[in-house]
């Protein structure tokens, strides 16, 4: 193999995507493993390769969030478009025939809430709460487990060990 490695060597390592190989790109170019192990050690083909990935990754991560924002502010403009509606059928309705506008104004305002990201009446959950059932549930020893130690207890006592 007396080829000689173009200088386009690394983008065609690039190419090759997650299965990339020093192997391959010899092959596709006519040399040997070794010329491009050199070429790819001077040129730091591997901090590179990360280097690139990373802005990928960013980049990605930078669209879906834009794509989140954009979304998001469309699910507001609905809602307020709904709430709106609501209000004007509230104001021209009679108190019993308005339920359909109550409903209406209530799910828009849920879900303005649930977008803005905070808690619907339903998913509000405090921290605190959590934490004290938590401890209840694993402190509280009940009569059956209290016996079961006892018994335990007692025949450790009888056998010696206690």
């Amino acid at each position: 193999m007396a080829g000689k490695l173009p200088s386009d060597a690394f983008e065609a390592y690039v190419a090759l995507g997650p299965g990339r190989s020093y192997q391959a790109v010899a092959s596709k170019f006519g040399v040997t493993k070794r010329a491009v192990t050199k070429l790819a050690a001077k040129e730091r083909w591997q901090d590179r390769v990360e280097a690139l990935e990373t802005k990928a990754r960013a980049a990605s991560e930078q669209k879906t969030l834009e794509s989140l924002e954009q979304m998001n502010t469309r699910h507001l403009k609905s809602l307020r478009v709904i709430q709106g509606k609501a209000l004007e059928a509230l104001k021209a309705m009679s108190i019993d025939s308005a339920m359909d506008a109550v409903r209406a104004l209530d799910l828009s305002i849920k879900g303005e809430r649930l977008v803005r990201g905070e808690p619907s009446d339903r998913t509000a959950l405090s921290v605190e709460d959590a934490i004290r059932r938590e401890f209840d549930r694993w402190t509280t020893v009940d009569d059956d487990e209290r016996e079961n130690d006892e018994e335990e207890k007692g025949a450790l006592q009888q056998e010696g060990v206690l």
